[in-house]
């Protein structure tokens, strides 16, 4: 039993060092986007919280505080001369995902003019994430299902009174095309514009041996049970040539959340929960992928650790 005045020093291992690279974090906390199945929160606060739990285990973390600034790293510049290649960009804004006013949102690039649609957006994101080594991170929901933009959209709501954003397909519909055709842009596949849903709603999940581990060895609780009614079907690792870390025990060839990687380069990481976001879920799901090592040191005065005894037979122990 140590003194009382013995300390403990937890390090963390910064993420791409073993590996001679210096990974930034992107947290997107654009001023000018509104999030969806964020219920309680705001993609702002989210991205406070986010900030306080996970910059510790990078050596740069950059906020992202507009469209513009993500557009700017979508052009492949980095903000603060940070190390672009192999970044993490985390979209706190729930199943809606922020859009760059102007060329993003040009034709060919960021709009599908024959389908009247965004998914073109979704695509060309895919196609980013796939160039640059990206980790693309969807904290909840089902990705990139609107998109958001408080200045170009300030008109327009998401069909929940939500405004500055729209679903992401067809005349303000058909949500589901945005991860569709994020998929082909990560795939290389060429563009194409699919409305098909692809998520299922298997229900409760428990976390998995490795996520049951990681929580303790990171110190990271969330609850190891959710509710997910956007999970992603095994298919898509075929399909997307992906493999998967996976946070939960699949439920019928359904995967809860998961970091996607594609072969060629590039990740997706999708927490198919239902809303109230718990970020914890995306923390442990980043570490779980990355498996930082913890260094744990402990410091105090020579001679101060004291022996105790317990005499449990006299409390009726054995």
């Amino acid at each position: 039993m140590t003194s009382p005045n013995v300390t403990f020093s937890i390090t963390p291992e910064k993420i791409g060092e073993k590996l001679g690279k210096n990974i930034t974090l992107y947290i997107l906390n654009c001023n000018d986007a509104n999030g969806w199945w964020i219920t309680g929160y705001t993609g702002q606060t989210l991205a406070t919280d986010l900030y306080n739990l996970l910059s510790p285990y990078f050596k740069t973390t950059v906020l992202v505080n507009s469209t513009y600034q993500l557009g700017v790293l979508l052009n492949g510049t980095a903000l603060k001369g940070e190390t672009l290649r192999d970044a993490v960009l985390i979209n706190t804004f729930g199943e809606a995902v922020p859009i760059p006013a102007g060329y993003y949102t040009s034709s060919g690039v960021g709009y599908d003019s024959s389908s009247r649609s965004y998914a073109r957006y979704a695509y060309t994101l895919g196609q980013r994430v796939k160039q640059y080594n990206w980790t693309w991170v969807s904290i909840v929901g089902y990705p990139l299902y609107y998109v958001t933009n408080t200045v170009f959209f300030a008109g327009t709501q998401n069909g929940w009174g939500i405004y500055g954003m729209r679903m992401i397909g067809r005349d303000g519909g058909e949500g589901p095309s945005g991860l569709n055709a994020f998929l082909r842009g990560l795939d290389s596949q060429s563009y194409s514009y699919n409305s098909g849903g692809i998520t299922g709603s298997p229900g409760v999940v428990q976390f998995n041996q490795d996520a049951s581990y990681y929580s303790n060895y990171y110190g990271v609780y969330p609850s190891p049970y959710q509710t997910s009614t956007r999970a992603l079907p095994t298919s898509i690792l075929s399909t997307y040539h992906l493999t998967s870390t996976e946070i939960f025990y699949r439920v019928n060839n359904w995967i809860a959340a998961a970091t996607y990687r594609h072969t060629g380069g590039g990740a997706l990481t999708a927490i198919g929960l239902t809303r109230i976001p718990d970020i914890r879920v995306t923390v442990l799901g980043l570490l779980i992928y990355y498996r930082p090592t913890i260094y744990r040191s402990e410091f105090g005065a020579s001679g101060t650790s004291r022996l105790v005894t317990l005499q449990l037979s006299q409390q009726g122990g054995t």
